[in-house]
């Protein structure tokens, strides 16, 4: 039996009342917001998939951090995780997660928030902080490369290592023919 598991994350959103011209944008407008939604999503991923030691130790590499504020006090909270039986069933729900979260302000005003699975606030706002670098362009390429390619390629060696223990203990199964000849 395969359960696909599914993490599902509601936000409350606040501001019913915006104006809907805030919503219009140029197509070019658009397409530089998506990269940065693209480049977010793989630094929050990187940080948050790897360990906070590792995360710790290479934002204490760098020469110069952004001056940062709290906005919020680091939170606890749970998530539900929900799976599926086979992929494509129904869903149902199987059970819930503690998540860490942050929100950081770095000097220039850029805003960054982090989630990471467990309990760790400093390794949320960890994440916090690499979002907000990430979003401003005079720190994207500083955490380009002191923090997110050291944490890719740590990350592929990790998958490397897993794959290869895997393949280790892969069973060949074959067909032997039997010939039965007459008696």
């Amino acid at each position: 039996m395969l359960i696909c598991i599914e993490l599902n994350i509601f936000f409350s959103i606040k501001g019913f009342g915006v104006p809907w011209d805030i919503f219009v944008m140029a197509e070019s407008e658009m397409q530089q917001g998506q990269e940065v939604v693209e480049a977010r999503q793989r630094t929050h991923a990187l940080v948050a998939r790897n360990p906070q030691e590792t995360v710790r130790a290479l934002f204490e590499s760098l020469p110069d951090l952004p001056a940062t504020q709290r906005l919020r006090p680091s939170e606890t909270g749970l998530i539900m995780v929900r799976g599926r039986i086979g992929g494509d069933g129904a869903r149902f729900n199987l059970g819930e997660m503690p998540v860490a979260r942050a929100t950081m302000q770095i000097a220039n005003g850029t805003v960054g928030v982090g989630y990471v699975i467990g309990r760790d606030h400093d390794h949320a706002e960890l994440a916090a902080l690499a979002d907000a670098m990430v979003q401003d362009p005079a720190w994207r390429d500083v955490l380009e490369q002191h923090i997110l390619v050291p944490l890719a390629e740590q990350q592929a060696a990790r998958e490397a290592l897993e794959a290869r223990k895997a393949a280790a203990t892969k069973v060949e199964f074959f067909t032997m023919v039997r010939n039965r000849g007459p008696k």
